[in-house]
């Protein structure tokens, strides 16, 4: 649906981004994570159209931005981070008048406005100015806007951005709902921790430049290639005798004790550890907690821009 090949953008001597290679199929639910001015708007404003590249190709469901940029905005619904409402429109009528620019006439447009309201779950705010909505709400009435005319590709320039807890959840919760459509979905944010658990893939951009492009569990896997787990036994006491025995278990590299817990990592490419916890019982070594240590894509993407990934 969505591919990139060597996307490069120079102001004079700068690079905005460099070398963006991206290939998103249907369905896939995108998470493009990276620091203010990293290049993330700059790269969807160029698979949008709204920006040419000095070099390198964009393709939109196999149509080229070059030579077929009008087909392109057919198919792509693009949501900036920010932007304006009309102060004199209630929302039914703004969305109205963006369905008549998409050319949705007669009762269709009526109809078309009524499910994005629905979808977006904003109907309740159907008749209220649209200026006086929460940025929340006004978020979603971007949805809303965007998917009048039933794009294929939604490309969602910081929708997180400027939203209060509850706001994000339910943005989160919105994002998976229009996963389920079978949208291709493009999500910039640099809210790191807020893209994990509802994006299939993940690309990291730092300075213009495409770190990785994988998805989550690939991305963790490749920051930390071996597993950690954490042990916590039923008794604080227990931990040294529980240390002890763990050294001895030839699917472990490191034994680290913690006041509490065990800190264990495994030797390379080791991804079956059951037999450790069998090994734990048998030895009737009780234990409270027994799993992997836990790192998030805020911990990844500082690890993969700075180059310490060894060292998490």
């Amino acid at each position: 649906m969505i591919r990139t090949v060597n996307l490069t953008k120079k102001y004079g001597d700068m690079y905005a981004i460099r070398g963006i290679d991206l290939d998103l199929k249907k369905g896939d639910l995108f998470g493009f994570i990276g620091p203010n001015g990293a290049g993330k708007t700059t790269t969807m404003r160029i698979v949008a159209t709204l920006l040419t590249p000095t070099y390198g190709e964009a393709y939109v469901c196999d149509h080229s931005i070059y030579t077929n940029p009008k087909e392109i905005r057919r198919l792509v619904g693009f949501m900036p981070d920010f932007f304006g409402v009309y102060d004199d429109m209630t929302v039914i009528e703004y969305l109205e008048f963006f369905a008549a620019a998409y050319k949705i006439n007669g009762p269709a447009r009526r109809k078309r406005c009524d499910e994005m309201l629905e979808i977006v779950d904003l109907d309740f705010k159907r008749d209220a100015y649209a200026n006086t909505l929460s940025r929340g709400q006004t978020q979603r009435l971007g949805l809303a806007r965007v998917m009048l005319h039933d794009p294929q590709v939604l490309l969602l320039d910081e929708p997180l951005s400027g939203l209060d807890p509850r706001a994000r959840i339910e943005m989160r919760a919105m994002l998976r709902k229009l996963g389920a459509l079978g949208k291709t979905i493009v999500v910039s944010s640099h809210i790191l921790p807020e893209l994990a658990d509802v994006c299939n893939k993940v690309g990291i951009i730092d300075r213009g430049q495409m770190q990785e492009c994988a998805t989550v569990d690939e991305i963790l896997r490749k920051v930390r290639p071996r597993i950690i787990l954490l042990i916590e036994p039923v008794n604080t006491q227990l931990v040294q005798t529980v240390a002890r025995h763990l050294e001895q278990h030839s699917l472990i590299d490191q034994v680290e004790t913690l006041p509490t817990k065990i800190r264990v990592t495994l030797k390379e490419n080791v991804t079956d550890y059951s037999g450790i916890a069998v090994s734990l019982l048998e030895a009737k070594l009780l234990f409270k907690h027994f799993g992997e240590e836990e790192i998030n894509l805020e911990s990844a993407f500082m690890a993969l821009t700075r180059g310490v990934g060894a060292k998490i």
